[in-house]
């Protein structure tokens, strides 16, 4: 390692904390107030299950918690790889949540928003692989928009009471 790297490493930590950095699950980070402290709507369906499980596993599953999750799930599959013969060899799964988190003692909205994100799965081989694969498409997507929710309820946890 050369001088001019030890130095930058050394310096970086620094610069990060002069210029308000905080990690935001540190003991008094502004995330750490939302682990455990939001119900996420039960499922209704496999996509929701997968959300909600993805939410849970970054978030917490609370006993009493402060806030509540609601969300709206639409998904769609198009075809992407078409041959000569007209035969679809793969699809993209494209996917769109409506959340909201509400304060669970008033019902008052904190916050919320869409996040919309895609994935792809090939449709050759037989009916079961090619089923096999979609659910595994959908459940990646799934996980994704959680990620990103999970991402966007980070960025905003300081604005929380």
């Amino acid at each position: 390692m050369s001088l001019f790297s030890r130095r930058a490493v050394l310096v970086l930590p620094l610069a990060l904390a002069a210029c308000g950095f905080a990690p935001a699950y540190a003991p008094g980070g502004d995330a750490a107030k939302l682990v455990n402290a939001i119900w996420v709507d039960d499922p209704t369906e496999k996509r929701g299950f997968d959300l909600v499980q993805r939410l849970e596993e970054r978030l917490g599953r609370p006993q009493n918690a402060r806030y509540r999750l609601t969300y709206v799930i639409a998904t769609e599959s198009v075809g992407l790889g078409i041959t000569p013969a007209d035969v679809i060899t793969r699809n993209s799964v494209k996917g769109v949540v409506d959340w909201t988190l509400l304060d669970k003692a008033t019902g008052a909205r904190r916050t919320g928003g869409r996040v919309q994100s895609f994935t792809s799965f090939a449709v050759t081989g037989s009916t079961v692989a090619g089923q096999a694969a979609a659910q595994d498409a959908e459940t990646r997507l799934m996980r994704i928009l959680a990620d990103q929710i999970v991402t966007r309820l980070i960025a905003m946890a300081g604005e929380l009471e």
